[in-house]
């Protein structure tokens, strides 16, 4: 396996103290004790439940060599190969900003309201076709995943994509002014962590903030259709953005639809991308996935890959686990579609789950059914968002709505009587009702913040009902 970092230069990065018979070079690093490979260097960083040095034997025993901080050395036997430092998250953002100083990639970065993920995975795989990319793992986006995805970044990467992420105003900017994009991208500003912000204008302000760490000569992209648009483009000049390239579906966009064709599991689009026409498919379904498409081939454009095959590589996009991933359950008398919404929620992504439940397909007899959680930290605004789901279930002709929590009660009682399946205080006690009530031919979403846990619920029904072997997004009744 190739070096990722020398002793050296990691030493010197950190300023950090050796101690022990360390390597040459370490080849990975890891946070996470489960998943630490020989030849990594396991950073010990103190979280808000669980102090990393209590997991340091692990990592060393599974032949790691670990950085730890300079008080709790006397823990740890004299010979034991470590790297010592003062702290060990400001070590770790220290190698990421040499790694970020050592690299000659071309480097975008991702915020929204909505959206990041599967346009951080998007432009994983574009740009990929033109050479070698390193890209944020998961959903690594915050005050110890930007540091850990830089610290990551192999010297040798042609292109580098990071997702950036905030729940309060000033947390973007120290991340983005480490990683230094050449392209930043604003997918969408939308009602998400209002409980934070109080405003919708407030968010937008806070995500503006990704501007601030753009490299001279850098490009803003931003969603040319989104009401906050004329305010992000106005903060965008205000930081000295030299550039700004839109994308969306207005006639002024840079990057514009011309034709969408939306399918259960598909999308095909036409397009032009700054001045040039491109007709591609998208291996994910849904509009918002097309409308992020287009910053994604902006994006590849801007810097200077190849256009062609990025948007071939963009058919084999598929859903992540927690944000649309599909499967085909075995139930009695046939099989029913499972779509896996549960990692997060907020009215934004709501909309656009619910609009896919919509399309999905259904046996003879089979039924569109919506398992919805809680959207957490909406502040005050909380209960008449959820109430106005009603709206889009409506509008997207769903048959049976299950809500779980407390504010999900707003929404159960402004839905039609025919269309309430059942309403319960938490997601685990809703989930009997759910693996009760599946039924041959029918689609089910499951769907909310991740503190409603609805995951649990996806579980359960995959568990229950088996896997069918055809690898098809049908239910049959």
């Amino acid at each position: 396996m190739s070096a990722l970092w020398t002793i050296e230069a990691m030493a010197k990065a950190m300023n950090a103290t050796r101690q022990g018979a360390l390597p040459a070079s370490i080849s990975g690093i890891s946070i996470d004790t489960r998943t630490v490979q020989p030849g990594d260097a396991f950073f010990a960083i103190v979280g808000d439940s669980r102090d990393g040095h209590d997991f340091v034997p692990a990592a060393l025993k599974a032949g790691a060599i670990a950085v730890i901080a300079q008080d709790k050395r006397g823990l740890f036997p004299a010979d034991a190969p470590l790297l010592i430092v003062d702290d060990v998250l400001d070590a770790l953002r220290a190698l990421g900003r040499a790694a970020r100083a050592r690299s000659k990639a071309k480097i975008v970065a991702v915020t929204g309201s909505v959206g990041k993920t599967g346009t951080k995975e998007a432009l994983r795989l574009a740009l990929a076709a033109d050479g070698e990319t390193h890209a944020s793992a998961a959903s690594y986006n915050n005050h110890w995943g930007v540091p850990l995805t830089l610290a990551r970044f192999p010297e040798t990467a042609a292109y580098g994509v990071f997702e950036i992420g905030m729940n309060h105003a000033g947390e973007i900017t120290p991340l983005v002014q480490m990683v230094r994009p050449h392209v930043a991208i604003i997918t969408t500003v939308a009602p998400v962590h209002l409980e934070y912000f109080g405003s919708v204008e407030a968010i937008a302000d806070a995500k503006a903030e990704i501007f601030l760490g753009l490299e001279p000569g850098g490009v803003a992209v931003l969603n040319r259709d989104n009401p906050q648009y004329a305010r992000l483009a106005d903060a965008a000049r205000r930081a000295k953005v030299s550039r700004i390239v839109t994308f969306g579906e207005d006639e002024a966009a840079d990057a514009r639809a011309q034709k969408i064709c939306l399918r259960p599991d598909c999308s095909t689009v036409r397009a032009t991308i700054l001045g040039e026409e491109i007709t591609y498919k998208l291996g994910a379904p849904g509009r918002h996935v097309v409308m992020n498409s287009l910053a994604v081939l902006a994006a590849v454009s801007l810097l200077e890959a190849d256009l062609a095959r990025a948007a071939m590589a963009l058919a084999q996009l598929a859903p992540p686990t927690g944000r649309g991933a599909r499967q085909t359950l075995t139930v009695p008398g046939g099989t029913a579609l499972l779509i896996d919404e549960s990692y997060n929620a907020n009215p934004a992504s709501m909309g656009a789950a619910i609009a896919l439940l919509g399309q999905a397909p259904v046996g003879p007899r089979g039924r569109r059914i919506a398992v919805l959680g809680d959207m957490l930290e909406l502040g005050p605004q909380g209960p008449a968002l959820h109430a106005a789901l009603a709206g889009p279930l409506a509008a997207a002709s769903i048959d049976l709505v299950f809500c779980a929590g407390p504010l999900m009660r707003s929404l159960f009682d402004a839905l039609p009587s025919g269309s309430r399946g059942g309403y319960a205080g938490t997601a685990a006690a809703l989930e009997s009702s759910i693996l009760e009530g599946v039924a041959a031919g029918d689609a089910i979403m499951i769907k909310g913040s991740l503190g409603s846990k609805m995951g649990p619920i996806v579980k359960a029904l995959a568990a229950r009902f088996p896997a069918a072997e055809q690898d098809d997004t049908a239910a049959h009744g």
